[in-house]
């Protein structure tokens, strides 16, 4: 801009603040930098060196333009910053460029410096392109892998499975009591089949969802009454919504669907303890946008709602694994239940991440607020 003006921005960083605790911010994974008013780097942590491969010395010498590409969606966010006086994230920003290297994918939490006027605190989470596209596409690669089987069981399996049901019935009429009870095992056993295949089939619907504005909290207080009038009666369940939240484009049932699994999930995690909780929490994040696999476009979802828990959380190898289907930890689970939740949620236009730890795991949803609906609305 200094082209404009006729006067070029002082390019003497500005000093670092002398509190900044060096010993903390280097613990951080997570490459943080702080820019000042002419995006000028006056303090890096060791993962930014690393990050950047350059020492804070160098990078203090350097603009953030001079790293990322020409336009890059991080300058604008900076800016954006800036203007709201309030903190941004925004997933899977590409600042891939020739001092980078290509495909650099990362989520960026962009913060303001209160005391420093125009200075503004980012932190970078990397991302492999392969964990951008597979994240994105995780409820559709889930729905794509069922729905060819849930095709093939529905045809190949079905069929056989009523006769044999059938059979197990004419023989329980002749049998003793003891062979009685092996034929009525061959009935159960078969109608559980079905209902897994049944359960399948959901995955290969692709009607387009019937949607209308949905006030996440009444869906949120019919889960939580449904919850605590079975599975989750000895759990507290806790509420932490913003009652200024825009209504959801949804179908009101598909998300009833969603949360009663999540939370039926939370409680199995929890088990007996009798300390179990269940968070249920609703934000705002106008800051949160996402790209669109096949386009340039970036949708905005700025409604998240997170089931969390206390149990023992998820294991990290099965982390990264947890909405494919047929992934389960339950002993007679079919692992369909996360799967389908995660193609609900892609049908909607939204995504859904887990982040787990002992006692605190995390179901994080992100959607799009309604047409016309994408404001807040005061309380009262």
């Amino acid at each position: 801009m200094h082209g404009r003006t006729g006067k070029p921005p002082d390019r003497t960083p500005t000093p670092a603040r002398p509190d900044l605790s060096a010993e903390l911010l280097n613990a951080l994974p997570h490459p943080v930098v702080c820019v000042d008013g002419n995006n000028l780097i006056i303090a890096a942590n060791d993962a930014a060196e690393a990050f950047f491969q350059a020492s804070t010395s160098v990078l203090r010498r350097h603009a953030v333009s001079d790293f990322v590409p020409f336009g890059s969606p991080l300058l604008a966010l900076v800016a954006q910053v800036r203007e709201r006086a309030a903190p941004v994230s925004e997933y899977r920003v590409d600042i891939g460029s020739p001092r980078l290297g290509p495909d650099r994918i990362v989520d960026v939490y962009a913060s303001p410096l209160g005391e420093q006027p125009g200075s503004v605190v980012l932190v970078l989470q990397e991302r492999t392109m392969a964990e951008k596209i597979g994240r994105q596409l995780t409820s559709r690669g889930a729905a794509r892998t069922v729905s060819g089987l849930a095709a093939m069981l529905a045809h190949e399996i079905r069929n056989p499975l009523s006769g044999i049901r059938g059979a197990a019935q004419l023989l329980e009429q002749s049998a003793d009591e003891d062979d009685r009870a092996l034929t009525r095992l061959i009935t159960e056993e078969t109608d559980r089949i079905v209902k897994l295949v049944d359960r399948m089939e959901v995955f290969s619907d692709e009607r387009p969802i019937e949607r209308e504005p949905v006030n996440i909290h009444a869906v949120l207080d019919h889960v939580k009454r449904l919850a605590q009038s079975g599975f989750a009666r000895h759990i507290r369940i806790v509420e932490e919504y913003d009652p200024s939240l825009p209504p959801v484009s949804a179908n009101r049932d598909q998300l009833v669907q969603v949360f009663l699994n999540l939370l039926k999930n939370a409680a199995e995690a929890i088990g007996n303890d009798p300390d179990g909780e269940i968070v249920l929490t609703t934000a705002f994040r106008p800051g949160i946008r996402l790209s669109i696999p096949g386009s340039k476009q970036r949708v905005s979802l700025p409604l998240e709602f997170c089931v969390r828990d206390n149990g023992a959380g998820v294991s990290e190898d099965l982390l990264p694994h947890l909405f494919d289907p047929f992934v389960t930890t339950k002993v007679n689970g079919t692992g369909l239940g996360l799967a389908l939740v995660a193609k609900i949620v892609g049908d909607h236009g939204g995504i859904i991440e887990c982040e787990s730890q002992s006692r605190r795991t995390v179901f994080r949803i992100l959607m799009p607020a309604h047409a016309g609906g994408a404001t807040r609305t005061p309380p009262g």
